[in-house]
């Protein structure tokens, strides 16, 4: 079986490697667990973002910068906006994208709060998700991203280590907030995750899912996290575009893949820091139908058809990012 931790750890054993030219801060705690500081007190660097994005990915996954354009007319013949971006190829995307990538951990011990995300989830498997992928990881080291800005003591490094059955020193955690260089650029890595998500949320089997790409706007780095979980979003929502290569029934893609993208999305169409004002701050009231690429295309090998849907909205991704 595929150990998404050990594969991390050799990526983040480069970044402290290279922590002064990254722009990132390492710290070790009385505990011996290893903090990594990727834009709260340090500057971080765009490469800093692609490697934290790779290590969240269990090392099965590459990203790249991109520079596209994105056409604001109807014909798509005009040049429109151009922006950089981050484009990923991943390998066994349901381990990659969900097992590992996924924020799916809510990092709660007494005093303390982050999404977790990265392979750690993997080793403590307290989601259901995992029963659904039949995955487990078994390593003697954890990597966990967290986004936030509150740097984890040794009690939080205990609390994680112990949920996940390590030694507090054979335990990495990298922090990120929202607002900076690694924050924009691994949330825009998570183009194919968030389409992952959107299929396993329309019951999918996403065990089916061989290969997955995708590109998204990288969002310029907004002056707070609120702001900037709202410039995110959008990126993705309406700025990226996901290929899937999978092995299914050409009857339940044509049933599914209108769905998919989040243009599906009752609340699509309002730049998501309105949305999150508009719902006074919960996200849980946002329709969950939103969270999606902007434009989807899965290749059937079953059949070697394609299918296709969604578009790219460039006059939204121009107001959010202004």
């Amino acid at each position: 079986m595929i150990s998404i931790n050990r594969r991390a750890a050799d990526l983040v054993r480069q970044m402290i490697h290279d922590h002064e030219a990254l722009g990132l801060r390492v710290r070790r705690l009385g505990n011996g667990a290893t903090v990594i500081d990727a834009g709260v007190e340090t500057p971080g660097s765009l490469e800093a973002g692609r490697l934290f994005a790779c290590a969240c990915m269990g090392g099965l996954g590459e990203v790249h910068f991109v520079h596209p354009s994105y056409p604001e007319s109807e014909s798509g013949k005009e040049a429109g906006l151009r922006l950089p971006a981050v484009a990923v190829t991943v390998s066994s995307p349901p381990i990659a994208c969900m097992a590992s990538q996924y924020a799916g951990w809510a990092v709660k011990p007494t005093g303390y709060f982050a999404i977790g995300s990265g392979p750690a989830r993997a080793l403590y498997a307290g989601e259901k998700i995992y029963q659904q992928l039949e995955y487990a990881d078994s390593a003697e080291t954890a990597v966990l991203m967290l986004e936030g800005r509150q740097f984890p003591g040794e009690a939080v490094a205990e609390y994680i280590a112990e949920k996940c059955g390590i030694k507090p020193d054979r335990l990495f955690l990298l922090i990120a907030p929202t607002a900076s260089l690694v924050g924009s650029v691994q949330i825009a890595a998570r183009s194919a995750e968030t389409g992952m998500h959107k299929l396993m949320e329309l019951g999918f089997d996403i065990r089916k899912v061989l290969a997955a790409s995708g590109v998204c706007p990288l969002a310029p780095v907004a002056a707070d996290d609120a702001h900037a979980i709202g410039r995110t979003n959008d990126a993705i929502v309406y700025g990226a575009e996901v290929f899937f290569t999978v092995r299914a029934d050409d009857g339940e893609l044509e049933a599914l893949i209108g769905r998919v993208p989040s243009e599906s999305s009752r609340d699509y169409g309002a730049p998501f820091y309105e949305l999150f004002l508009r719902y006074k701050g919960d996200f849980f009231q946002i329709d969950r139908m939103l969270f999606s690429p902007a434009r989807v295309q899965i290749n059937n090998l079953n059949s070697g058809r394609a299918f296709s849907a969604g578009r790219l909205n460039a006059s939204l991704l121009r107001s959010s990012f202004a």
